[in-house]
């Protein structure tokens, strides 16, 4: 398969996830302003599920650039990260409806540790693929922007047990930290 059918694929799965998460924001029981005061809860997941998406597409169009070679491993774990991509709407709207209560958090902060996982294990099957000295291995280094989302991840599932606004707070913060322009990879490419 040629990389462009993948990134189209993955481009359409990403882009009806958007899709149904705007579809999940409802509309307020009501013609007041104030009939707005409900929903937001499920507008501040919303927002911040949409910039996760719209981190991982802008990512996984910059990943699949560096690469050459597609193989069927490839298509395989491109998949499952599109999977746990597509629990985004499920979990956001779970977080958001419980009024960001310790369980519907906890599950939340899975759905995006997998999420990140698994986009680690495509970016490292890619380099499998082109060698160490290829673009991405380049660009990525040691992926300590990577790696410390993990380990975010993980304090936030604990926190959500513990302090649930200290793990969303944590969600809120790799957000943040993705949304810093990464130019590593096109730096390499220009």
């Amino acid at each position: 398969m040629e990389k462009n059918r993948l990134e189209s694929f993955s481009d359409g799965v990403l882009a009806i996830i958007i899709t149904i998460m705007v579809l999940g924001l409802g509309v307020p029981q009501g013609h007041n302003l104030s009939d707005l005061y409900p929903l937001i809860p499920i507008f501040l997941g919303y927002i911040l599920s949409f910039i996760y998406v719209g981190i991982y597409w802008n990512n996984h169009h910059h990943l699949l650039k560096t690469t050459n070679k597609i193989s069927g491993t490839t298509l395989w774990i491109n998949l499952i990260l599109l999977f746990w991509l597509s629990l985004f709407p499920f979990t956001t709207a779970w977080m958001a409806e419980s009024n960001f209560s310790t369980w519907p958090t906890a599950f939340y902060g899975i759905v995006l540790l997998m999420a990140a996982i698994f986009y680690f294990v495509l970016q490292y099957h890619i380099i499998s693929l082109e060698g160490e000295k290829s673009t991405l291995k380049i660009a990525i280094g040691n992926n300590l922007k990577g790696k410390i989302s993990l380990i975010l991840y993980v304090l936030a599932i604990v926190f959500a047990f513990i302090i649930p606004p200290i793990a969303q707070g944590i969600f809120v913060l790799v957000a943040l930290i993705w949304l810093i322009p990464d130019k590593r990879i096109e730096n390499l490419l220009d």
